[in-house]
Parts: C-alpha cells; structure tokens; sequence
C-alpha cells in the first residue's frame, strides 16, 4: 500500500470517527493547506493534520514532519504551531487515534513513537493523548472564553 493511500484510509477514518462524536468536520478542496480537516465546534474552527502510524519493532511510529515530493525531489519540513491545531494519528491495525495538540506535536524532532498496549517501566507522555477527544471541544471552549 502506498503512502497517499495510507493517507487517504487515515483522513477517511478520522472523518468518520469525528462525524460518529457528533462533530461538523471540513474537508479543504485540494492538498495545498497545511491542515487536512477542520472541525466546527459552537462556531470554532479546528485545523487537524492527519498522520498515519506504521509498525516498527513492535511500537507504531509517525514522522512529525511534512513530506512534499515531485518526480526529482523529496523534501521534509517541519510544521509551524500555526500550521494546524491538533494532530490525528492513527493507527490503522488497531483503529486508534492519538489527539496530540500541535505544539506537543511539534516538541518531536522528526519521529513519535506511539506504545499501545505494552507494558513499559513508564508510560511514553503519548499515552496521555490516546482516545483523548475531550482535547478538541475543551479547546473549543477556550477559544470561546479568549474570543
């Protein structure tokens, strides 16, 4: 499977399992955002970046970093804490997304190591951030509460 369908499977399932929360999800026409989705939360747009994990050694793994190619050139570039609001990263063997809030995100040089269901003397600080969707709507409301 190649790497745009990886992320097309991704961007399907993040859309489906934020429309079965209850929440209005926006797609961008084109791929030339820096966001894949948003989502409408009482009127707060939320710019997500969808990543897909795949499995190395046992852990699931997630570059933090853009990748554009063109026939002559593969470039990676990290993202800015303006370029989207969260990052969805999804585990397609387990059907699990980590929620992880952009500047944590971005705290990651190049690779997010994501540990599932393994016992480990302790617990990697993505573990906080599995299934955590509550991070979307409490944002949400702070931006009600700023703005």
């Amino acid at each position: 499977m190649d790497t745009k369908l990886k992320a097309d499977i991704a961007e399907s399932s993040a859309i489906t399992a934020l429309l079965k929360r209850g929440l209005n999800v926006l797609k961008p026409v084109g791929d030339r955002l820096p966001y894949d989705l948003a989502v409408d939360i009482n009127g707060n747009l939320i710019k997500l970046q969808v990543k897909s994990a795949w499995s190395r050694n046992g852990v699931y793994i997630v570059d933090s970093r853009r990748t554009k190619t063109n026939r002559h050139l593969m470039l990676r570039q990290r993202y800015s804490n303006k370029d989207f609001d969260f990052a969805l990263l999804y585990i397609e063997d387990l059907d699990l997304f980590f929620i992880m809030p952009v500047n944590v995100f971005n705290s990651y040089k190049s690779e997010i190591t994501l540990i599932v269901g393994k016992e480990t003397q302790r617990n990697p600080k993505s573990s906080k951030y599995l299934e955590n969707w509550d991070l979307l709507s409490k944002w949400a409301d702070q931006s009600e509460m700023i703005g």
